[in-house]
């Protein structure tokens, strides 16, 4: 904890609070290992949880669902906006129009067949087929079936004999074809169905099947700040996915299924299975217009999806599958236990499942039937459940049992998509790199649009970047009764007391080595300096293990000053180099959704961990006025990133940019790499985030950034921002602290 009042041995009659554990009456002198403001002993390093093994996509997925409904409608809100970040998409694309087309009809026993493509984004063409029932007048229900892996045409040839005798399926001829065979099944029970492929698939080639789905290596000629592709680092700093770009052609072809005269809009569903099973659940969980949905094959609490195109940075970070799952509800929805990665679904995930849809008095709306004498799987028998389940659910109101039934193949030349008179479009890297200035272009003109000029406006900027980069770092200020500390060691020094403690934060197995200075030679004035560099606290001392000259000034002003290793700093490197290439999941393929679609980056540990000093700072016994922040040696991304958070919890705020921009970064593994950060407008964002509040930058040439300029001249706060260039510019941010922000 961050200490009690206690009777202090300089002026015993004065009350003084310190910086660490319980009430004390005696100081000890460090012991040897507390030089240089050590806290562990010699050997020794933070028991900390994050220095363990990294999650990854095969790891265990347990959800534990909340208590009440309101803290799950709590819950699911966040995640919504965990999963629209994830996927690059919030805010939202403007929808361009689809120029939809819609050609070669054929007809088989009960449906026809078309051929249709249409413009997700300007340029690049979603593709599939359209069943429609035959002889079908009015409004229809409609089904959307995102197919996974193996593609839309997947054949299982001659291994059709095998899969009947295992019971798998029931035709030759349409068995052979399982995805279409749903389609036509469920055009035959009066719904229009339309399958679209995935990216890379069958029709859709303008981003390759090896980029999208057997990415391995990466592309430097594809990685600069002029030109990339995906899944470089200037992608994942905008967010830019093979899934993000799955997830919002699946909403566009919710609009393309919308838009169509015979489909109704208020009964459309959605499966999908595998990586079409991904697809259904993340669809699901953030468009509100399906009523029904089968996530097959996917809905676990093991393997999350192998795929690049399952995979992309923030996505599962603190959830997985299963919750993801829970976000649909109350509406129904259904899915199979196989024996793959499901197989336990039935004790672990589809109770869960329940206990979600219970908290709405409808425990009967999800389901889970145990198929574990079958493998990976949307075969007869599985589908025969989903058409039951949309039967009841889309009120068809046919007659049960519902059978499916065979049908003629369709011909190559009938399902595919392009011909003569409607031409492939080009493909390659070109394309590529086309479609990402598209998606980098929509992005960039919202951001923009976003910029301040008044109060209104800014609290829109709020509603959508704070949100962003609230979602993104994946942590608010910690509750500070969450927190505890451990006294390590307690010294009288030359007018300063020195404190050392280990600070834990228990609900997440974290740990901090923390060093605190308290003044003697004039009376506190209940004001707490919190400095953050980039080497760790070690900087606060000069080479004679007393407080640095800067860290004195303050002290003699009045102020107690608080210091700490951040997360792979000071006491936590055991060879004491500084952490120079962040850690990454055994994946062969160099992709950074593997790493950090799973676990949190460097950067955002380490402004966990500027929050969790700052929650250190609250409690109520230790009578704080004010905290300030400083920030140095390249500390200055982070601090202004938890700053951007902390509203009225800070005072003035210090901040050493060294010029810093994300944009610069040459590596995902570059431990100040953050996801998103360059999309909602690099470091200057998260600096303009800190108004109306005091703001002082160093590093940034005298200059302040046009964005953070903007932001607090929207709200006639333009006097609370500065900036000094050159060495003057540090003493000169701390003498405006000691002035009161003057």
């Amino acid at each position: 904890m961050f200490g009690k009042i206690l009777q202090s041995p300089v002026r015993p009659s004065s009350r003084v609070t310190s910086f660490l554990l319980l009430s004390l009456t005696i100081l000890v002198v460090l012991p040897a290992h507390a030089e240089n403001g050590r806290v562990f002993s010699e050997g020794k390093h933070p028991q900390d949880s994050r220095l363990g093994e990294l999650k990854h996509l095969n790891a265990y997925f347990p959800f534990q669902p909340p208590a009440t409904r309101k803290q799950w409608e709590k819950r699911a809100s966040y995640l919504r906006k965990q999963i629209l970040v994830a996927n690059g998409i919030w805010p939202m694309p403007k929808k361009t129009p689809l120029n939809a087309v819609v050609h070669g009809k054929v007809a088989r026993a009960g449906f026809t067949v078309e051929k249709v493509y249409f413009e997700s984004y300007p340029g690049y063409y979603v593709t599939g087929l359209l069943f429609r029932p035959e002889g079908k007048t009015g409004r229809l229900p409609a089904v959307l079936c995102p197919h996974g892996h193996g593609g839309r045409d997947m054949d299982h040839g001659k291994k059709i004999q095998d899969y009947i005798k295992k019971g798998d399926e029931k035709f030759e001829e349409s068995g052979r074809f399982p995805k279409l065979a749903r389609c036509a099944q469920l055009a035959r029970m009066g719904c229009v169905a339309f399958i679209y492929d995935m990216i890379g698939y069958v029709d859709s080639h303008q981003v390759s099947y090896q980029v999208a789905h057997r990415f391995a290596k990466q592309r430097p000629e594809l990685d600069t700040p002029n030109k990339w592709g995906f899944y470089g680092v200037q992608a994942e700093l905008r967010l830019q996915s093979i899934m993000g770009l799955q997830t919002y052609n699946s909403i566009r072809a919710l609009d393309f299924l919308e838009q169509l005269p015979d489909v109704d809009p208020k009964r459309m569903a959605v499966t999908g299975s595998s990586g079409g099973g991904t697809q259904t659940i993340l669809l699901c969980a953030i468009d509100p217009r399906p009523i029904a949905a089968f996530p097959q094959g996917m809905v676990s609490t093991a393997m999350q999806g192998g795929c690049t195109c399952e995979n992309c940075s923030l996505l599962r970070v603190g959830t997985g599958n299963v919750e993801l799952t829970a976000l649909f509800a109350p509406k129904p929805q259904g899915m199979t236990a196989a024996n793959d990665w499901t197989k336990e679904m039935m004790t672990k995930g589809y109770p869960q499942l329940q206990t979600v849809y219970d908290l709405y008095g409808v425990k009967d709306k999800v389901l889970c039937k145990s198929l574990v004498q079958f493998g990976h799987n949307y075969n007869y028998v599985t589908r025969s459940i989903m058409y039951h389940w949309f039967n009841k659910h889309l009120n068809l109101g046919l007659k049960e049992p519902i059978v499916e039934g065979d049908y003629k193949l369709l011909t190559k030349e009938e399902y595919t998509v392009w011909n003569k008179e409607h031409p492939q479009p080009a493909a390659g890297d070109e394309q590529e790199v086309a479609l990402i200035r598209e998606m980098e272009k929509d992005s960039q003109q919202q951001i923009t649009a976003l910029v301040p000029s008044d109060r209104e406006s800014l609290k829109k900027y709020r509603q959508t970047v704070r949100v962003a980069f609230r979602t993104i770092i994946g942590r608010s200020l910690p509750v500070p009764t969450e927190l505890e500390a451990e006294k390590t060691a307690e010294v009288n020094r030359d007018g300063y007391i020195e404190f050392h403690e280990i600070l834990r934060y228990k609900k997440y197995g974290e740990e901090l080595p923390v060093v605190s200075f308290f003044p003697t030679k004039k009376t506190w004035n209940g004001e707490v300096v919190l400095w953050i560099d980039g080497h760790g606290k070690s900087k606060l001392y000069d080479q004679k293990n007393a407080v640095s000259p800067e860290v004195r000034k303050l002290l003699d002003a009045g102020f107690s000053v608080l210091g700490a290793d951040l997360i792979y700093q000071g006491e936590f490197l055991a060879d004491g180099k500084p952490l120079t290439e962040a850690r990454k999941v055994a994946n062969p393929r160099e992709f950074a959704g593997y790493t950090y679609g799973y676990n949190h980056t460097v950067f955002a540990q380490r402004v966990h961990d500027v929050l969790t000093l700052v929650a250190h700072t609250q409690e109520e016994e230790h009578q704080v006025k004010k905290v300030h922040l400083v920030a140095t040696n390249g500390a200055g991304p982070y601090v202004a990133a938890a700053r951007a958070q902390l509203g009225k919890h800070i005072a003035g705020t210090v901040v050493d940019t060294k010029g810093f921009r994300f944009a610069q970064l040459k590596s995902f593994r570059n431990p100040d790499f953050l996801p998103g950060a360059v999309k909602y407008g690099d470091l200057p964002a998260l600096l303009a985030l800190a108004a109306p509040h005091p703001l002082y930058l160093v590093g940034e040439n005298g200059k302040v950034p046009q964005l953070v300029s903007a932001t607090y001249g929207a709200i006639g706060k333009t006097e609370q921002v500065h900036s000094k260039a050159g060495d003057a510019g540090l003493q000169a941010g701390l003498q405006w602290i000691i002035a009161g922000g003057q």
